[in-house]
């Protein structure tokens, strides 16, 4: 159980949690001190369009445990919304690579699920790198499709893990989880999209100064222009919205 549930901002019909990366930390520890299953989703702007016409995967980001603000996008509509502040952003790469500090100094075990194979394998070589006592529960690629769901079941169940990091991109990750997480019973799982691929170097992140600025979309468009359609989804489309919703009267303070 929650100490307090987080306040929540409500951006085009999908709820966000307010929370600092130390507060999301904190909020995973008690999740595993419980003992009892928990899903997470790392909400981008891209979740929060596919959610406009997918009504499962709306659902299972407005129930979970918590839907962290990973976007800075997220955080302007919701000033602009007057909606509940966001205080900052909560990376899904980087709350990996805290994941894996903590597991370094408290123990927890983590299961590496997705991406293509070898990724994730190499992803926790340079994670060891940094953090050497990091507790790794096992790793696999496999697949979200249905016919998969009962061996990729075996293969975590028997490890144990005290979290989960699902790498298939949403919203199928995210319904993965959705669809497992009781049989399951681990404290934590989370959808990680492509961290495993920028932690294995094999894609890369934008450089600090232009997260700084605020501009990971402008390099992903340079790096990776066969994804214009999600970076126009995630910047134009996405502001397009937002501001349909603002002239409509709609707020997001709940």
């Amino acid at each position: 159980m929650l100490s307090q549930t987080p306040p929540t901002a409500t951006i085009l019909s999908v709820k966000i949690h307010a929370l600092t990366n130390a507060q999301t930390l904190a909020l995973i520890e008690q999740f595993v001190a419980s003992g009892r299953p928990h899903q997470l989703t790392t909400t981008n702007p891209e979740f929060v369009i596919e959610a406009q016409h997918d009504e499962e995967f709306r659902r299972i980001i407005n129930n979970a445990a918590l839907s962290l603000p990973d976007g800075i996008g997220l955080l302007k509509a919701a000033r602009f919304l007057g909606a509940t502040p966001l205080p900052e952003r909560v990376a899904g790469s980087d709350l990996v690579s805290r994941l894996a500090e903590l597991s370094h100094r408290q123990g927890y075990r983590i299961f590496f699920l997705g991406a293509q194979p070898g990724v994730a394998e190499q992803a926790i070589a340079n994670l060891k790198h940094r953090y050497p006592q990091l507790q790794v529960a096992g790793c696999y690629a496999g697949s979200p499709d249905p016919e998969e769901n009962e061996a990729l079941l075996q293969r975590i169940l028997p490890t144990k893990p005290d979290i989960l990091l699902v790498a298939y991109g949403h919203p199928n990750q995210d319904k993965w989880i959705d669809r497992n997480l009781e049989r399951l019973q681990i404290p934590v799982c989370i959808g990680v999209g492509g961290s495993f691929d920028f932690l294995a170097g094999t894609s890369k992140r934008a450089p600090r100064w232009l997260q700084q600025l605020h501009l990971e979309w402008l390099h992903r468009l340079i790096t990776q222009p066969w994804r214009w359609r999600r970076v126009w989804n995630a910047v134009v489309y996405f502001s397009w919205l937002v501001l349909a919703s603002k002239l409509r009267g709609v707020t997001g303070r709940y």
